[in-house]
């Protein structure tokens, strides 16, 4: 009878062991982005050999107040001329301000000239909160399947949020004026992924075979898609 108890007990605690790793894992996954630091600050280290998901840390007594700023004139225009899209975007990053390494935030400004398009494209680690500093914009973002759009019509002084890793744009709506926009993001480097230019500009490029079957186009059209010089706006 006792023998019986004992290996009742142990298979017990082998159940509450797998629980807790099981638990452990889970968790995990659900940190494996932008972790809450476990420290005042982490300014990253550009310099440093070590490899590791984001930048290792910079030696906490040689960091300076200038580590946590940056003289980013981002309440100047930025020019849209030179764009085939018609927008600009300036990004503050952990690339260009380590001092946000850890932090899990980021901001971008975003200019558009007269009709310029901020094109659709992806952020793979973060949610976009979007206000507009100027002018009037037609934005949405498309879900995952079946693909429903949520789109709007925003003016000067509104916010609109983007969740994390879906396809949204931005279009200024004026024929004559610029406009303007500051973008928050939940992450120190969100990434993006442009879908015209992953798609078409790949490099190498993506088979024809697949594009003519995926888009229904003769294959023609995907090698003069494929011919164009897609611009990276920095975004």
């Amino acid at each position: 009878m006792l023998s019986g108890i004992n290996h009742l007990t142990m298979a017990s605690s082998s159940s509450l062991f797998l629980l807790a790793v099981l638990l452990a894992l889970v968790s995990w996954q659900a940190t494996a982005y932008d972790p809450s630091p476990l420290q005042d600050f982490c300014v990253a280290d550009m310099k440093s050999p070590v490899q590791v998901n984001g930048f290792p840390c910079k030696d906490p007594m040689a960091v300076n107040p200038d580590d946590f700023f940056n003289a980013a004139m981002l309440d100047q225009p930025r020019d849209t001329m030179k764009s085939k899209v018609g927008s600009n975007v300036t990004n503050i990053n952990v690339i260009n301000f380590p001092g946000l390494n850890t932090l899990g935030i980021s901001l971008a400004r975003i200019d558009y000239g007269p009709l310029g398009v901020n094109t659709p494209h992806i952020h793979p680690r973060a949610t976009e909160l979007l206000t507009v500093l100027e002018g009037t914009l037609y934005l949405g973002f498309v879900t995952s399947n079946p693909n429903r759009l949520f789109s709007k019509v925003v003016k000067k002084g509104d916010v609109f949020v983007f969740p994390k890793a879906m396809i949204h744009f931005q279009m200024n709506l004026a024929h004559d004026k610029p406009a303007a926009a500051l973008s928050s993001l939940s992450s120190q480097n969100p990434g993006v992924i442009s879908i015209a230019n992953a798609v078409f500009g790949s490099k190498p490029p993506i088979s024809d075979d697949v594009l003519a079957r995926a888009f229904q186009v003769e294959k023609d059209l995907i090698h003069w898609l494929q011919s164009q010089f897609w611009e990276n706006n920095n975004y």
